[in-house]
């Protein structure tokens, strides 16, 4: 299962985010899509950095930064009423038919994950609704080399089992914290580099303890799927965010 869900608001930047269920009547979900083809599959952990990069590229967007774009109000809607992510997946004719959905497609090495613009947790699109959770059992084919220096780390908890869907929103909602702690400047110089990132996996628990502790903006699961509540998830290491 991939989904998130976090507290309202980039103006909320406590360095541990609760993730808490949305208090309103209609709660909004982002929805991300990763093609996952059976002959040749993702490698997991760029399925996990191109889901980030591709919910850093929809906020980015001038569809949603300008106040007149298409997306700017259903994102600042999902936003205030308690963010909420879940990963699907698709092969073949199904990846075929979301394309004409309006949205943006990112690729990574391996991966191609398409995001959509946020809509009432129970009004998904057809063509969406009808696409798998389950089934985002990706591996690497070799291990992950270490991030280049300099390079934004999503670090992921070493003590959790997640499968590839629920990594990949986990990341995708630690790159959007180190997004809204960012100033202007920080965030164009991101953007420019293409959103370069690296998911890793902490080195050790007291690798783990130490990011959890240092300031940096971490995740802490709601609980809902796979996870203990509460569960920190991922830390996102950004240059420009270390103490």
């Amino acid at each position: 299962m991939g989904e998130t869900v976090s507290e309202p608001g980039p103006g909320r930047l406590d360095h541990v985010t609760a993730e808490t269920p949305s208090p309103t009547p209609t709660p909004q979900v982002l929805p991300l899509v990763v093609r996952i083809e059976r002959a040749a599959p993702p490698a997991r952990t760029d399925a996990l950095e191109t889901a980030a990069r591709a919910v850093l590229t929809l906020l980015s967007d001038p569809r949603t930064t300008d106040g007149g774009g298409a997306w700017h109000k259903p994102v600042r809607v999902w936003e205030e009423r308690g963010i909420r992510k879940v990963v699907r997946r698709a092969r073949g004719s199904e990846w075929r038919r979301i394309q004409p959905l309006e949205g943006l497609t990112v690729h990574g090495r391996t991966a191609q994950v398409r995001v959509f613009p946020p809509v009432p947790v129970d009004a998904w699109p057809k063509d969406l609704a009808r696409l798998q959770v389950s089934g985002t059992d990706l591996t690497d084919p070799e291990p992950p080399a270490d991030p280049a220096p300099g390079v934004p780390v999503l670090w992921l908890n070493p003590r959790l089992a997640m499968t590839a869907g629920k990594a990949m929103a986990q990341a995708a909602h630690a790159a959007q914290l180190a997004w809204w702690a960012l100033g202007e400047g920080e965030r164009e110089a991101w953007r420019a580099a293409g959103f370069a990132l690296a998911a890793r996996t902490a080195r050790d628990p007291a690798h783990w303890d130490a990011l959890t502790t240092s300031g940096l903006r971490v995740v802490r699961d709601a609980g809902f799927t796979e996870i203990p509540a509460d569960s920190c998830t991922v830390a996102a290491d950004h240059p420009a965010l270390r103490g």
